[in-house]
């Protein structure tokens, strides 16, 4: 009777998932806060639909006009008074024609897109696509 075990002793069949419940929390948590750093970095802009949309393929220069207007090249922001010195810049540092992938909300004034396409046409882009949502 002394020194054995005793018969009453159950073995322990169960996993305690407090532990892992804490641990995804904790994730989860990591998770959210990152994802707004991520977010915040991108331009707003609410692209319009249509039907006979098309992927432009490889672009080198991406122009970005949000809905107050403001305009963006590659992702950061410029004038469009020294819209033309840079695209110059960047012909003579280019061996190859550029093209651009023109991209407007579509809350956009009609006038401030056209005089972004005047801009990089009298420049010497001749080959531009208009980013649009591809209607489903």
């Amino acid at each position: 009777m002394s020194g054995g075990a005793l018969e009453d002793e159950d073995a322990i069949t169960g996993i305690n998932v407090t532990p892992f419940v804490d641990v995804m929390l904790v994730l989860l948590v990591i998770f959210m806060v990152t994802a707004t750093y991520i977010v915040n970095q991108s331009i707003q802009v609410k692209l319009p639909k249509a039907a006979t949309g098309e992927d432009a393929g490889s672009t080198n220069l991406a122009f970005v006009l949000d809905k107050e207007s403001n305009l963006y090249m590659d992702g950061v922001p410029i004038l469009i008074d020294t819209l033309g010195d840079l695209i110059l810049a960047k012909k003579k540092s280019e061996t190859k024609s550029l093209q651009a992938l023109i991209t407007a909300d579509e809350k956009t004034p009609h006038g401030a897109v056209v005089k972004l396409i005047d801009v990089v046409r009298k420049n010497g882009i001749t080959e531009f696509a208009i980013n649009v949502e591809v209607e489903k």
